[in-house]
């Protein structure tokens, strides 16, 4: 922020942005629980599944749309207005009379989300010097992982308690509070870009090319990789994205920097999140089948079962954002966190009937402190090593990433179970089926490992407007 910015400023600026942060988070953790009452109501179990579905694939979409465009015009008016948009779609969705208009909704609610993801981490490079961005990056990974923790506990109470609607109407008050502290705490960065340096041909080919991306790869819960359902939107998607690169390769103001690929600054982190993303999905997803399926643990609410893993999220998050910019080779870091991650994933494995609970909260555990180590780190990575006109592309890139190799790799995975599972299913099946499960996570969470060894380190000091060495010639 500005020099003249006082101490107070910037604490109630950086709440409001953390409060954005947590009103985007906490609807994906909040709104699970409530679904059983949402379909018995409703009466919409054939839509089930794309509440969250059509909330994901807007989101993902938007985010490299809204990085960029915060850097061109901005950062705060994206966050008052994707605010503004995500309480109006909460609303929406909490006086929905049916499972169709919930889940076009839900979409809509998605599109604002892919917006707060997008410019909520982007903003502490303008509020925070890269050592102090460093530590506060730490603490928004923890509010991202304390919504993790609290979201399964409130939308119980919610759903149990007033209602279902109010899963969605909480976001409200919370919404309001965040936009106040954001609008006027905040400073306005002006820009001189105007509406004709969008890249509008740019942007809806790349929405087009992954909203049936991201349809595809949830069509695998249902049908074969090789159906019409499946690979009639990967060859649209397919069609548009390719257009898209070649598009992006001749304006002025791309969407997607693609010279950015170049730079090892980005290039890495990106690699980082994406494979990385595979196993926690891995956890996520199934470890509550885990629970249930072959331990025979009772849980009305398995998404609880979780909370180890995202406490120990939260507090690695936090203390790696508290002391990266003391550790030189923080290369290492990432690749021993990591390491410890696949170790993790691999205690899972083992994970058979008759074995002790306690094992797989203890193997959750260190999957957690392993992943929460990644979060601030790869942030910290790309704001060091990028311009600050920069700085949103990539960060939103970095979610987009991530959030792709969660798509992706749910998808896998969840074939995976779906082809090996012995009908009828045991115990003793699905323990060896997720057995295979959990080794392919890990091994393919091994890439990121990889990844972290050659990541070229940038020094944590004060940027310059200027490119950092080796872009000009890569762009």
């Amino acid at each position: 922020m500005s020099q003249g910015s006082s101490r107070t400023q910037v604490i109630l600026a950086t709440l409001g942005v953390a409060l954005a942060l947590l009103l985007a988070a906490l609807d994906q953790t909040v709104v699970g629980v409530a679904m059983p009452r949402i379909v018995s109501e409703l009466h919409g179990l054939d839509f089930y599944a794309w509440v969250t579905t059509a909330y994901l694939i807007t989101s993902t979409a938007l985010v490299p749309v809204a990085g960029k465009l915060g850097d061109m015009f901005g950062r705060k008016p994206f966050l008052i207005a994707g605010m503004a948009g995500f309480i109006g779609a909460s609303a929406l969705c909490g006086v929905s009379q049916n499972m169709i208009e919930l889940v076009l909704f839900r979409a809509l609610q998605g599109v604002f989300g892919g917006v707060l993801f997008a410019s909520t981490f982007a903003v502490l490079a303008d509020v925070f010097p890269p050592t102090q961005r460093a530590r506060m990056s730490g603490l928004f990974g923890a509010v991202f992982g304390l919504s993790s923790v609290i979201g399964p506990t409130l939308g119980g109470y919610l759903t149990d308690g007033p209602g279902w609607r109010w899963v969605f109407y909480v976001n409200v008050p919370l919404g309001i509070a965040a936009i106040v502290l954001v609008a006027s705490q905040l400073p306005f960065v002006r820009s001189s870009a105007r509406l004709r340096d969008i890249d509008w041909i740019g942007t809806g080919l790349l929405f087009a090319g992954l909203t049936p991306l991201l349809i595809a790869f949830s069509m695998t819960r249902d049908h074969s990789w090789t159906s019409a359902q499946v690979l009639g939107p990967f060859g649209l998607a397919a069609v548009m994205l390719v257009a898209f690169y070649f598009i992006e390769r001749r304006v002025e103001h791309p969407v997607v920097p693609f010279h950015l690929f170049r730079l090892n600054v980005f290039a890495v982190p990106a690699a980082i999140s994406f494979f990385s993303a595979i196993g926690m999905f891995a956890v996520v997803i199934f470890v509550p089948l885990l629970y249930q399926g072959v331990l025979r643990v009772s849980a009305t609410n398995s998404g609880q079962l979780l909370t180890p893993m995202m406490l120990a999220v939260v507090v690695t998050a936090t203390v790696t954002g508290a002391v990266i910019a003391r550790i030189p080779a923080y290369r290492f870091l990432s690749a021993g966190a990591l390491a410890v991650m696949i170790v993790g994933l691999v205690l899972l494995a083992r994970v058979g009937v008759g074995a002790s609970p306690f094992e797989v909260t203890r193997d959750i555990i260190i999957v957690g402190a392993g992943l929460g180590v990644t979060f601030p780190l790869t942030l910290v990575v790309v704001q060091a090593g990028l311009p600050h006109q920069l700085i949103g592309v990539g960060t939103s890139q970095l979610t987009f990433w991530r959030s792709l190799g969660g798509t992706i790799g749910t998808a896998i995975l969840g074939s995976t179970l779906t082809n090996r599972l012995p009908i009828p299913p045991t115990p003793v099946g699905l323990a060896n089926t997720l057995h295979d499960l959990f080794l392919v996570a890990a091994v393919v969470a091994t890439v990121s490992v990889v990844a972290s060894l050659v990541l070229r380190e940038v020094p944590l000091t004060p940027q310059v407007e200027s490119m950092p060495e080796g872009i000009e010639a890569a762009a």
